[in-house]
């Protein structure tokens, strides 16, 4: 083969390769690598929601409520985050805090307290067909700024072995000379208290209120001290012999798992005052959703389960306090101390005259 023609070839040759070359560059891109994103990205978007949490501000500390929150957890996902304080060092906080604040939901108890929340511009109206179909409108808040979760009856407790429960009648009675140096109770400043006093203004009057506010001071057996439960004590110990105290207080001492607490709890009678006339004074703990919240939905999700009869049967089981909602029984240990007459009032006046409250234990020289 000439030189010439073997040139020729070889030239020939080379552009083959030139053009296979160019062309399989021109391939490459269309290869399935670049499909693997997409693959991941389905497979993301395949992933379970998280379900969030709820942040919760709360006055109780009962092992009643944790059982909830766990149970709560357990059926929704939603992890309720606790932290505790007394009411009023909770509203101050989330007053502190602002819009800045975790909270999703406040919780205490006593309706003055959720009152106070509320002027202070803490909470957001709830919007809630279940719960407003499980809590009636009278343990509600008016514009529905909270709502009403367990009830409790502020009555009168008295020494079985000294007292016969026919000497009792009404809250009134106790200002009689018949009871000097025999009666026990809180602090005026306490809120339990402060909320009686308040229920006796909207049904009496501020005159008649003051008038009962001290001849319970006159009456009392020592300096007002302690809590409800430190009344009962008391009680049993001879130095008084009625105290005022919540319903639920007896019921945790005749559930106890301490011999001494059932013991107090066994020497004492329950009375239920006013039922020919007022009514007895029934206060509630209760909730709101806070205004800065961000979790609204898991806020209102928590709050339709606590109105639920299974978390209502715990409330009532577990603590002994009156169920909110009125389709679920009470506790064996509630009924065995009978029905009763309660005031008929609407709970947001308990706030509404509590300043009165104040004033007039201020001038009645209870403690």
């Amino acid at each position: 083969m000439n030189k010439a023609l073997k040139f020729f070839l070889l030239a020939i040759l080379s552009l083959g390769l030139v053009f296979a070359a160019a062309c399989g560059a021109k391939e490459e891109p269309q290869t399935a690598a670049p499909a693997e994103p997409e693959v991941e990205a389905e497979q993301e978007e395949q992933q379970p929601e998280d379900p969030g949490v709820v942040n919760l501000y709360t006055s109780r500390h009962y092992d009643t409520d944790r059982q909830l929150y766990d149970i709560f957890t357990e059926q929704t996902g939603i992890v309720v985050n606790v932290i505790e304080g007394k009411g009023d060092e909770l509203i101050e906080r989330l007053n502190i805090e602002g819009d800045s604040t975790e909270a999703d939901l406040f919780m205490t108890a006593d309706a003055g307290n959720l009152h106070v929340a509320k002027e202070d511009g803490l909470f957001q109206p709830i919007q809630s067909d279940i719960l407003f179909g499980n809590i009636p409108a009278n343990l509600r808040d008016e514009e529905n700024y909270w709502v009403g979760l367990t009830k409790r009856a502020r009555v009168i407790v008295y020494a079985k072995d000294r007292v016969d429960p026919s000497e009792l009648s009404t809250y009134e009675a106790l200002t009689g000379p018949e009871w000097e140096g025999r009666v026990l109770t809180r602090t005026s400043s306490n809120m339990y208290n402060l909320s009686l006093l308040a229920s006796f203004i909207e049904l009496s009057g501020s005159e008649a209120a003051e008038e009962w506010a001290k001849g319970i001071a006159k009456n009392l057996a020592r300096e007002p001290q302690g809590g409800d439960t430190d009344q009962v004590r008391a009680v049993v110990a001879g130095e008084g012999d009625v105290a005022i105290s919540n319903t639920y207080y007896i019921g945790r001492l005749l559930n106890s798992a301490d011999k001494g607490d059932v013991e107090v709890g066994e020497a004492v009678g329950v009375f239920f005052p006013n039922q020919d006339t007022t009514g007895t004074h029934v206060n509630i703990s209760g909730a709101g959703v806070v205004k800065h919240s961000k979790n609204v939905e898991n806020a209102i999700k928590f709050l339709e389960f606590l109105s639920s009869e299974e978390a209502q049967k715990v409330f009532a089981e577990g603590n002994n306090e009156y169920p909110a909602n009125p389709d679920v029984d009470w506790s064996d240990t509630v009924k065995a101390w009978g029905e009763f007459k309660e005031q008929n009032i609407d709970l947001t006046v308990l706030g509404k005259n509590q300043l009165e409250a104040i004033k007039i234990f201020d001038r009645s020289g209870w403690k």
